[in-house]
C-alpha cells in the first residue's frame, strides 16, 4: 500500500473538484492525498476497465496506466463506456486514456497498446520506476488472469480481480505480501484450463449492466485500499448475481500446495 503522500496539500482546483468526497466520514485530506500519490495499472481496457477507471479518475487517482492490445469494435458500444461510435478501429488503451484525462485534467493517464505477459511485465508495469500501489485485472479470460495472477506474486504487487459475464460477477482483493492467498489459491486448475478458459463476453454474452456494476465495486474497493490502506475483501470472495439481485461474501485462505504462491511463503 501507499506508505507515504508525495504532496503535502491539495491545490484549491483540487480541494473543489473532490470536496464532496473529503467531507465524508471517514475519507479525510491524507486519503485524497493517498489516492493522489497513488499509481495503478489495469490490465484491459473493456467492460470492466472502462467504468472502473473512469470512477478512480473521477475520484482522483494520480496515475493510470491502462494495458490493452485491442481495437475499438461497434459491439463494445453496449457496455465500454469510455468510446464513442467514432473511436471504432481505434487502440482501446490509447482512447481511453485520452478520454479520461478529458474528464479528469489534474491526473494522469497513460495506454500502452500491448498484451501483458510475464515476459514483458517487468517493463510494462515500469518496475524500474518502483512497483505499482494495485494492479487491477479487468480482463475477461481466464487464461489471463492466472497470468496476471503469477506477475502479482512474482512481484508482490495487490491484485484486484474482478469478473463479469451475463449478468453475474466476482470480485477478490489479493495481497501477495501477506501471504493469504492468490487468484490460484481460488480457482485452481480452473484458472488454466482450456475449456473454461473459452467462455468470455464475445461468446457467452454479458448485460451492460453487469460490467458497470463490477467496474464500480473494483473501483470502490480500489479507492479503499488506496486511500484509506483497507482491504475490504480481505481472504473474501465477491460474489454478485444480478439475475436474483443479491451479493455474498465467501470466505477462502491460502493453500499450502499453491504451485504459484505456496512456495513463496515463510
Amino acid at each position: 500500500m501507499v506508505q507515504s503522500l508525495e504532496s503535502k496539500q491539495l491545490a484549491d482546483d483540487e480541494l473543489m473538484r473532490y470536496a464532496r468526497q473529503v467531507l465524508l466520514d471517514g475519507w479525510d485530506i491524507d486519503a485524497q492525498l493517498r489516492l493522489k500519490s497513488s499509481r495503478v495499472v489495469i490490465i484491459g481496457a473493456g467492460g470492466l476497465g472502462c467504468p472502473a477507471s473512469e470512477t478512480l479518475v473521477r475520484a482522483g487517482l494520480g496515475q493510470t496506466h491502462l494495458i490493452d492490445g485491442d481495437e475499438i469494435e461497434a459491439s463494445n458500444l453496449q457496455r465500454q463506456t469510455l468510446f464513442l461510435p467514432e473511436d471504432i478501429g481505434k487502440p482501446k488503451a490509447l482512447i481511453a486514456a485520452e478520454m479520461l484525462e478529458k474528464i479528469n485534467p489534474l491526473i494522469s493517464a497513460r495506454g500502452t497498446v500491448a498484451r501483458l505477459s510475464e515476459d514483458n511485465a517487468y517493463e510494462l508495469l515500469d518496475m524500474a520506476t518502483g512497483k505499482p500501489d494495485l494492479l487491477l485485472d479487468c480482463t475477461d479470460n481466464f487464461a489471463t488472469r492466472d497470468i496476471i495472477n503469477r506477475i502479482s506474486v512474482r512481484y508482490q504487487i495487490p491484485l484486484l480481480s474482478a469478473s463479469a459475464i451475463a449478468m453475474q460477477g466476482q470480485l477478490a482483493l489479493y495481497e501477495p505480501h501477506l501471504n493469504t492467498g492468490c487468484y490460484h489459491c481460488v480457482f485452481g486448475s480452473v484458472a488454466v484450463d482450456a475449456e473454461a478458459d473459452e467462455r468470455s463476453c464475445a461468446n457467452s454474452g454479458v448485460l451492460a449492466s453487469t460490467t458497470a456494476i463490477m467496474g464500480n465495486l473494483q473501483a470502490n474497493a480500489a479507492l479503499q485500499y488506496l486511500g484509506l490502506t483497507k482491504n475490504p475483501l480481505t481472504n473474501k470472495l465477491l460474489i454478485w448475481d444480478g439475475r436474483q439481485m443479491q451479493q455474498r461474501l465467501m470466505g477462502y485462505r491460502q493453500d499450502v500446495h499453491c504451485p504459484v504462491c505456496a512456495s513463496l511463503s515463510p
